[in-house]
């Protein structure tokens, strides 16, 4: 997953020092390909899994295994559970977000209290800054200089105020750790290949930010088929940007149908319209009953044909 690289810091060779001390205790199986082998012998790792974090999982992101083996419980990782909780990770919440994120128990507390200071000083409030940190736990492993780029960033890239930069992140809180590349890349699509103005990137991505960050092939191509088979102009799909999150399947197979019954009508004048957002977001029966009117078993019937 792209948003899944925690920064380098995070991943920093363990000193000579200290993989010899790892070592050195003379209870552990040195053999060990896992940690839960060291489980019985190690107080802090039963407290994490105590507390629901799934070794299985740690052991497959570098170095957090050798990094949870050089921790101790009372003095590095109490301190960080204490503050996770303040910040409103829910005590349920907590294996987790441990789980995929166990580097942030070796970060320096200050570090990480000066960046919720930081998200504070931007006007997120405490409910927000919870829901984003749970969200994306990768999310305070990020220095100060880092967020405040990211948040210009969108601010400027897209023309957002102030307001509608801290509601867009709110919303996909992976922006802010995510690579940047894949999101420039993205708005060149929406703008060179697929011919958008610049207001309306802006507000497509308002209604649906997972646009930065999908495939610029599925975008692609649900694009051309929405805009050249089926004839949707720029300014209707600006208005129902959740089609692009859609299956092109499903859009397919419900225009198809549509068209077969003499009802593919997307034209808000005329009389029989049928909008963008009814059309992909209904389940099946209500899209039969309601839309192309007629029973379930007709459009499966249809729908074998193709």
């Amino acid at each position: 997953d792209w948003d899944d690289i925690p920064p380098s810091s995070a991943l920093e060779e363990i000193s000579e020092e200290e993989a010899v001390q790892i070592i050195a205790e003379p209870l552990l199986p040195l053999q060990s390909s896992t940690l839960r082998d060291y489980v019985d012998h190690s107080e802090t790792l039963a407290k994490l899994v105590h507390l629901g974090v799934d070794l299985s999982q740690v052991e497959k992101r570098q170095k957090a295994g050798q990094l949870l083996l050089t921790l101790d419980f009372e003095k590095d990782i109490r301190k960080i559970l204490l503050f996770l909780k303040d910040v409103g990770v829910e005590d349920n919440q907590l294996g987790p977000f441990l789980t995929k994120n166990p580097y942030i128990l070796a970060e320096d507390l200050e570090a990480l209290e000066t960046r919720v200071a930081y998200l504070k000083s931007k006007k997120f409030g405490k409910t927000e800054i919870a829901q984003m940190v749970s969200r994306a736990p990768y999310l305070l492993l990020f220095s100060v200089e880092r967020l405040d780029n990211r948040l210009g960033f969108f601010k400027n890239e897209l023309g957002l105020t102030v307001k509608k930069t801290k509601d867009l992140v709110i919303r996909l809180p992976r922006l802010l750790t995510g690579k940047l590349e894949p999101v420039k890349e993205n708005l060149q699509v929406c703008q060179i290949e697929l011919g958008f103005q610049r207001n309306e990137i802006q507000q497509i991505v308002f209604k649906t930010p997972k646009i930065l960050t999908a495939s610029k092939k599925r975008l692609k191509q649900t694009f051309d088929y929405l805009h050249n088979v089926m004839g949707i102009p720029h300014h209707m799909l600006t208005r129902f940007p959740q089609v692009f999150n859609s299956k092109l399947l499903r859009i397919k197979e419900r225009h198809m149908f549509l068209t077969f019954l003499g009802r593919a009508q997307y034209d808000p004048a005329q009389p029989s319209y049928i909008s963008l957002d009814q059309l992909v977001s209904v389940p099946d029966e209500v899209f039969c009953t309601e839309i192309a009117k007629v029973s379930v078993q007709d459009f499966e019937k249809f729908l074998k044909t193709l």
